[in-house]
């Protein structure tokens, strides 16, 4: 069953809104309805792992001593130098 509902929203908003849902084919009631819908829904507890990211698992293979956060820091020192 579908209701009405209002809003309140600044008027830019709402022409940015509009412009996207048209650009996107979309209606902006639909788009609304989506994204309130996606707020809403239950978080998976663990997040699905795609293919891709499936394939690139144990390409690196690094020392077991490896210190990731000191080389990240490392490198950042000498980026900002």
């Amino acid at each position: 069953m579908e209701t009405k509902l209002t809003l309140r929203l600044k008027k830019s908003v709402i022409e940015k809104a509009k412009v996207y849902a048209q650009n996107n084919r979309i209606s902006l009631s639909k788009m609304i309805e989506s994204y309130l819908e996606s707020l809403t829904a239950s978080s998976k507890k663990d997040a699905e792992i795609t293919p891709l990211v499936e394939s690139l698992s144990g390409v690196i293979d690094l020392d077991s001593n490896f210190n990731y956060k000191s080389e990240y820091s490392d490198y950042l020192s000498k980026k900002y130098k």
